[in-house]
């Protein structure tokens, strides 16, 4: 079994508690890596190293162009090893190969984007109203970065803050899930091959109350960034408020996936499910909550149903596997009991359900796709987040009911919009409240475009040009051209 240690100050190095703990293979329930448990103290070493790097003129001293070099170096390694890299979050976090081999490789463009973009951020000349004063403007990088990450998809969401931090010009300490943390140990080791100087990258393992907590709260920490649910995302909020530290959250979502009358039926159908059962519904973009105008809800559902219990469910590392296990344990008795609420509250359970046991389902942490009819917008299952492969059908009558139970929720990350009515599609957008509207398709994700929520969803955007501007922070500076003669009393 390997026996992984921290990433600190470009050393690998053992945890001060001198202890380390399990990864789980959520297939077949056995341990297969050992990761460090980080304390405090491991903590601040790391958040010291990266002060300590941002000062040092190994870092701050390049030039953003190259800073974009040892980017685009890094991505260079990341599509050498994307294979081995895959194999490993895919053990570690049950993720189906078909989705986590092209997530793995599609990362790589994060940082060849963010190396582009790294010396094409620039402030401006403003023009004042006195002749004998010169104002411009300039973007300064923050500080030390903490990047918090969930057991999803550890490396593509570390990437979506990594690169833009990085070409932004911070130094950076990540903090990835207890449950997957392999995959960004490895990632730390193209980080040192890639040439980046000791301290601007670190690792550093763990429980969020042990070391996640005293990450956040450190005095030397000018900017976190978290993705998770809303829960963890306040308690970050909260904490990092205390010293006015920025943060960007991305959070849950219960995005609504909406089918007109007049959609294409075969497409829709292929958008309702991948929605929810790609990643087995653990995706913070899934479409949860499907709702379907009422001339076509119980031909769309006789279908949708059919088409769900011919998913290939078994060995994620499979390729032709279609629905793979529930990540972690905790997670799986969550969507059991949320699935044992939905039947209370008076759902109709038209598939699914249970939980999936037996030959072909290695220990046992799976569930069956489900999908509930009957859903009224109030349920608790249409309103909290279940994360997991199990999707609320909800009827409407026309464009503003649908619109009305969209944004009946307390999220507002993404939503889907299937119609041949152009108007209608774009009238959709403009009222829809979310981040993201997909119409006519759903989950396309690009490092091109900005990413993130309104409401509970979360704070500020990832991708994009604009994630780069939430790493930066702009000075004015105000230069006299000529000797001032006016009275040193008087402003203005």
């Amino acid at each position: 079994m390997q026996r992984y240690q921290l990433y600190i100050d470009g050393k690998r190095c053992d945890p001060s508690s001198g202890v380390w703990f399990d990864s789980i293979e959520p297939y077949s329930g056995l341990a297969w890596a050992e990761i460090p448990r980080a304390t405090p103290v491991d903590a601040d070493a790391a958040v010291q190293a990266a002060h300590r790097a941002f000062l040092s003129d190994g870092w701050s001293g390049l030039t953003a162009t190259a800073r974009g070099a040892l980017l685009r170096r890094l991505a260079g390694l990341i599509e050498r090893d994307a294979e081995r890299l895959g194999a490993i979050e895919q053990r570690d976090n049950g993720k189906l190969i078909a989705e986590v081999a092209p997530q793995v490789r599609g990362i790589a463009q994060w940082f060849y984007y963010y190396a582009g973009l790294a010396d094409k951020v620039c402030g401006s000349v403003v023009p004042m109203p006195r002749k004998d004063v010169f104002n411009y403007t300039k973007y300064e990088p923050l500080g030390v970065v903490v990047a918090i990450t969930p057991w999803n998809s550890p490396l593509a969401l570390t990437a979506w803050k990594m690169a833009p931090a990085l070409a932004a010009g911070n130094t950076i300490v990540i903090k990835p899930s207890e449950f997957t943390s392999a995959s960004l140990l490895e990632l730390a080791a193209l980080c040192e091959e890639a040439g980046f100087p000791p301290g601007v990258v670190n690792v550093v393992t763990g429980f969020g109350a042990e070391v996640g907590d005293a990450l956040v709260r450190h005095p030397l920490t000018a900017k976190i960034a978290f993705t998770g649910g809303d829960a963890g995302g306040r308690i970050v909020n909260l904490a990092a408020a205390a010293d006015f530290k920025k943060v960007t959250l991305e959070l849950g979502g219960k995005s609504p996936n909406i089918v007109f009358a007049d959609a294409n039926m075969d497409e829709a159908l292929k958008g309702a499910v991948a929605g929810i059962f790609s990643a087995s519904g653990q995706t913070c973009l899934a479409g949860s909550r499907l709702l379907l105008q009422a001339s076509i809800h119980d031909q769309f559902v006789e279908r949708l149903v059919a088409l769900a219990k011919s998913a290939r469910i078994g060995d994620p590392s499979l390729p032709h596997t279609q629905v793979g296990p529930i990540a972690t344990r905790p997670q799986w008795e969550k969507i059991l009991a949320m699935i044992a609420m939905a039947k209370e509250d008076g759902a109709v359970c038209a598939l699914g359900g249970h939980a999936l046991q037996g030959e072909g389902y290695g220990q046992g942490q799976f569930i069956a796709p489900t999908i509930f009819t009957g859903v009224t917008n109030d349920m608790r299952i249409a309103q909290q987040e279940v994360f997991g492969p199990v999707l609320c059908v909800l009827k409407f009558d026309d464009e503003d009911d649908a619109i009305r139970i969209a944004n009946d929720v307390q999220y507002g990350l993404a939503a889907g919009v299937w119609t041949q009515d152009l108007h209608r599609a774009f009238t959709c957008v403009d009222r829809i409240r979310a981040g993201t509207i997909w119409v006519n398709n759903y989950r396309a994700t690009s490092f091109a475009t900005p990413f993130g929520g309104y409401k509970r969803s979360g704070i500020g955007r990832e991708g994009g040009m604009e994630a780069i501007k939430e790493y930066l922070q702009v000075k004015s500076v105000w230069i006299t051209t000529r000797p001032n003669r006016a009275n040193p009393f008087v402003t203005g």
